[in-house]
């Protein structure tokens, strides 16, 4: 019997949902950083096994939006909850159930679909501080399933996956076996860009960024040009994007052209620019644009 469903990986930001899900596909394809709320938009990546095919949605963190692409982020994930098969709420071990936790589980308390509970970071707490936190959260809400894990690690994913199929019914194989990821190209390649982008920068730029893609196409070597546009909401944000003598956006730059070459499988020429778009998490034009729809 094969078995196919879908599945969001759902919590606080920066509890570890996008490491998570890179170290169950075993490669980089949802954006990590040390910065909360880093993945914007809903990844659908598929993990297919020999009888088995679970369809990931890596959501956006769930918190309270404080613009309008909070606002879009939040209803992409609190859509993902009503579409899925299955439900893995991940928080870290903070022995109470804090009012992030608290948001988000009582937003869940009306789905219709398992809820597992996967409390990550196991490796970074004591054994004691751990056993609290999980029956804290299990007073707190009815898990399914209730699974300690370590995901920069790997602790303890492969049962997180084996009690996922456990759950999901008897249906199709949604997608070919060798398709691991349905975005397309230019959204992966702009998160790149994305992501180091928040990684070399410092917090006075912390997420008023975005990157447009210009151009991308490939030569008839196979080689990639991609020209890009890295927005920013205020002048003294572009100055030290760019940096002394354009230091930072060249170490930008070519960061982000080697994870692109490895992704893409092909050489890369990349061109980065430096604009300036005065608020644009609140213009509904610029977000449509970007393709925050």
């Amino acid at each position: 019997m094969f078995k196919s469903g879908f599945v969001t990986i759902i919590g606080r930001p920066n509890v570890g949902k996008s490491t998570l899900l890179n170290y169950i596909m075993g490669e980089k394809l949802s954006i990590v950083s040390s910065k909360p709320q880093t993945t914007r938009d809903n990844i659908q990546t598929i993990l297919t096994g020999e009888d088995y095919q679970i369809i990931f949605v890596d959501t956006p963190g769930i918190h309270k939006p404080r613009h309008k692409l909070g606002e879009y982020m939040v209803k992409v994930a609190s859509d993902a909850v009503n579409d899925v098969d299955l439900v893995v709420f991940v928080t870290t071990p903070d022995v109470e159930v804090g009012k992030g936790d608290i948001h988000i589980l009582e937003q869940l308390r009306g789905a219709k679909v398992p809820v597992f509970l996967a409390v990550n970071k196991m490796d970074e707490t004591t054994d004691e501080r751990l056993a609290k936190t999980l029956k804290n959260y299990s007073d707190f809400f009815e898990f399914q399933e209730i699974i300690p894990i370590a995901a920069i690690k790997g602790k303890n994913v492969d049962t997180l996956i084996e009690l996922m199929v456990k759950y999901m019914k008897e249906g199709p194989k949604y997608y070919p076996e060798d398709m691991i990821i349905d975005k397309q190209e230019r959204f992966i390649v702009s998160e790149i860009i994305r992501e180091k982008a928040l990684r070399l920068l410092s917090d006075e730029v912390p997420h008023g960024i975005a990157i447009e893609i210009i151009k991308m196409k490939q030569n008839e070597n196979g080689k990639y040009n991609i020209e890009a546009n890295l927005l920013c909401e205020k002048e003294s944000h572009k100055g030290i994007i760019i940096g002394k003598n354009g230091k930072m956006l060249k170490k930008i730059s070519t960061y982000s052209r080697e994870s692109m070459e490895e992704f893409l499988g092909k050489k890369v020429n990349l061109r980065l620019w430096v604009k300036v778009k005065k608020d644009w998490r609140d213009s509904p034009f610029v977000l449509k644009e970007l393709g925050y729809k």
